[in-house]
């Protein structure tokens, strides 16, 4: 009777505490739209010069970033 009580706590902390749970894929198609879609926080690369600005500051051009408008005069 005791190897019962025995085996039945070390499953039930097996169970509870030490088994992992299946690893479940997290991504969905929705956060790979955000990828391909800019939001306003994201940093993004001017075409031209090759720094960093936010999504909001640069310049949308041809489905290319530029920083600022002399970036976008070089460019054309």
């Amino acid at each position: 009777m005791q190897y019962l009580v025995v085996i039945a706590l070390i499953t039930v902390v097996y169970f509870f505490f030490i088994k992992k749970r299946p690893i479940t894929n997290t991504t969905s198609k929705k956060s790979t739209q955000k990828k391909t879609k800019p939001q306003s926080n994201d940093m993004v690369e001017c075409s031209t010069c090759g720094i960093y600005c936010e999504v909001d500051d640069s310049i949308l051009s041809n489905g290319k970033y530029y920083c600022s408008s002399e970036c976008l005069d070089e460019a054309v």
